[in-house]
């Protein structure tokens, strides 16, 4: 997906470094995504979903606050207050340069953040917070043990993640005022909570406070078998798909009905590496997009279907839609069909039909059921249609493909 790096100035008059990650072809929404405490916006969970999401037609802003990442200013100058007010700021860039965020992410204490900061974003409709804590005083766990030492001095350095950070009296002064469960009870924006119930770092209790204190519509999603940081790039895969999926109830249908123009047929199919991993590619067919990747046996991640299941999918399809033509247009009492293919190498010499004799051919196995009350001559008659469908001759004939540089 094209990844728009930009600046834009934060509550404090700071550069804030941005990435802005776009769908190839229309945007349906856009969302604003704010990462963990002391992560920045390419932290693999924030990039991982937000490419994800930008291949379903949803473009994501995401960012370094203050001090983080390539963003300007000191860390030890930031506050929980602070990291809200550039939240707003953010959206506000986006709405003065693209368009208002209708979608608000947030993960760990950027899901507080975001909770804090959603009275003021006007254009969302709805808002996802992933391990997020139901007090951001949570955070402070990281470095109890520093506390009274902070207090005592104004300001003392700890180590969150290996690495060392300074944090005042007045970050922890701020965070601690903050009643964020009256935000989420006043919230007045679709939420969705998601969280991992065995999340040791921000326990799934604090989910459960968060739902509670919302009023509806509300959903929750257990991340089972998820870590924290959502380190398993599938647990980010599975964030983005049910993003999308839920926030799709919520968004104007007006940008929906834009990204569903049917376009011309033929269409142009777009194939293009996403690099997340080794295999992984989105297809763009008009509106629709789709991944494609390997399975794990043969070295890719089983994000999406591989080349050749496309393969098989676009012949079945098209033997089921040939077969329900020719039975409408005869009145035939065909309710439904099944077609079940597979693909796999065989030994010419095996093939007693096929011209080819030695060497090793690919043969497409396809089994096709058909439901409803047909007689005989109608099941060998349909029989007969479905090898006439036009995928089914296109490969049976000779294809010849041009290939070239573009320009």
């Amino acid at each position: 997906m094209p990844t728009e790096r930009f600046q834009f100035t934060g509550s404090d008059g700071q550069q804030l470094a941005a990435a802005l990650d776009t769908p190839e072809g229309t945007i349906r929404a856009y969302a604003l995504f704010a990462h963990c405490f002391t992560c920045g916006k390419d932290v693999l969970a924030a990039k991982r979903i937000a490419v994800a999401l930008a291949a379903k037609g949803i473009a994501v802003l995401r960012f370094d606050f203050t001090g983080l990442g390539s963003s300007e200013g000191d860390f030890a100058n930031s506050t929980f207050s602070s990291n809200v007010a550039d939240l707003v700021r953010a959206a506000d860039h986006l709405r003065e340069t693209r368009k208002g965020p209708a979608i608000l992410i947030g993960h760990s204490l950027g899901g507080a953040a975001i909770l804090a900061a959603a009275e003021q974003i006007p254009d969302a409709k709805a808002v996802v917070t992933i391990a997020a804590p139901s007090d951001p005083a949570h955070v402070t766990g990281l470095f109890a043990d520093r506390i009274e030492d902070i207090r005592k001095h104004g300001k003392a350095e700890v180590s969150l993640a290996g690495r060392p950070f300074t944090i005042t009296r007045q970050f922890i002064d701020d965070i601690t005022d903050h009643g964020l469960m009256a935000h989420v009870a006043d919230l007045h924006k679709a939420l969705l909570v998601m969280h991992a119930p065995t999340d040791d770092t921000v326990g799934i209790d604090n989910a459960t406070r968060i739902f509670v204190a919302a009023k509806h519509p509300k959903s929750f999603v257990s991340l089972a078998g998820a870590d924290h940081l959502l380190s398993e790039r599938r647990d980010s895969a599975y964030v983005a798909d049910v993003i999308a999926a839920w926030a799709s109830r919520y968004l104007d249908p007006a940008v929906s009905e834009e990204a569903a123009d049917p376009g011309e047929a033929p269409r142009k199919v777009v194939v293009r590496e996403t690099r997340n991993s080794k295999f992984q590619q989105t297809v763009t067919i008009g509106p629709h997009r789709l991944f494609v990747d390997e399975p794990v046996a043969a070295g890719g991640e089983d994000t999406g279907p591989g080349p050749y299941d496309f393969l098989l999918a676009g012949l079945g399809a098209c033997t089921s839609m040939t077969m329900r033509l020719y039975a409408d247009r005869k009145s035939l009492p065909l309710e439904r069909t099944t077609v079940t293919l597979s693909h796999r190498k065989i030994y010419a010499q095996d093939c007693a039909e096929c011209e080819t004799k030695a060497g090793m051919l690919d043969q497409i196995d396809r089994v096709i059921t058909m439901e409803g009350a047909l007689d005989p001559e109608q099941r060998k008659k349909l029989m007969e249609i479905a090898d006439k469908c036009p995928v089914h001759r296109t490969l049976t004939s000779e294809i010849h493909i041009v290939t070239r540089a573009a320009d």
